[in-house]
């Protein structure tokens, strides 16, 4: 499996993954920085110009609302958001959205589409992004994978999807900043869902100080479950939320905070 841990790039926005795609196809993941929200939902000093892109996780309304409006700036239109509730279901964009209609959000994990224009979006502050596309740029996916999607199959589910919808069996992920494997320690539950439907889960969980808990890490976790179903070109990773305060925001450390947007779209 390939693995390139340190394939992004830094822009002032957020970082931009650098993967061997069809040029047609763009990717961006924001970081704290570059809107106007202030205080838990600012910069890491509590300052004004945090990019929360959250509608709801406890921050001025007017102020996600602005920073979605600087994002959108920098898009082809307005991202296609999920209402994400840790499950497996993935939502086709291409049969149900619209970017001009207003209404709640699909309730779903995973997006896909084959449209160009159409932007995806996760939004996360631990969990992992994961970013599909087809080495072609037919195609392409957005995933969050916290733990419990992870092990219940939202991997398997969105190659599924995208599969249904796309002839190529060449697919390429890109790992989205997530909760590190030095940081997210669990209980023996999670350990043992993920063991029960692979036996080599076991190398990504390490021994923890307290009894009964264990270090796991998530990418290890995400780079198993895309190579079971085929997808071997697994780049970025190695980047800890909670580690890096100044760029990232992180549910586990600070438990009231922003959140983070990964996004994916075909010109």
């Amino acid at each position: 499996m390939i693995s390139m841990q340190a394939s992004a790039i830094e822009t002032s926005f957020g970082l931009e993954p650098s993967w061997p795609v069809s040029g047609r196809v763009h990717a961006l993941s924001t970081t704290r920085t570059g809107g106007v929200s202030s205080g838990r939902w600012g910069l890491a000093s509590g300052a004004v110009g945090g990019l929360n892109l959250g509608a709801h996780c406890g921050d001025s309304s007017s102020d996600v609302a602005i920073n979605r409006e600087r994002l959108v700036a920098r898009l082809p239109g307005p991202p296609c958001w999920l209402e994400q509730v840790h499950g497996i279901t993935v939502f086709d964009a291409d049969q149900a959205f619209d970017p001009r209609a207003a209404g709640p959000a699909p309730c779903a994990d995973a997006s896909i589409t084959t449209r160009q224009g159409l932007v995806l979006a996760v939004l996360t502050a631990d969990c992992l992004p994961i970013l599909l596309s087809s080495e072609d740029g037919e195609a392409v996916g957005a995933i969050h994978a916290g733990w419990r999607g992870l092990a219940a199959g939202v991997v398997e589910a969105t190659l599924q999807a995208l599969e249904q919808r796309c002839a190529s069996r060449r697919w390429l992920a890109w790992l989205g900043p997530a909760i590190g494997p030095a940081r997210f320690e669990v209980g023996q539950e999670v350990r043992d869902a993920f063991c029960a439907v692979d036996r080599e889960a076991h190398a990504a969980f390490s021994c923890a100080a307290k009894p009964g808990k264990w270090y796991a890490d998530l990418y290890c976790l995400a780079r198993q479950r895309l190579s079971a179903v085929g997808v071997t070109r697994v780049f970025g990773g190695g980047l800890c939320t909670v580690s890096d305060r100044e760029r990232f925001y992180s549910y586990r450390r600070d438990r009231e905070t922003g959140r983070m947007a990964s996004l994916i779209w075909i010109d």
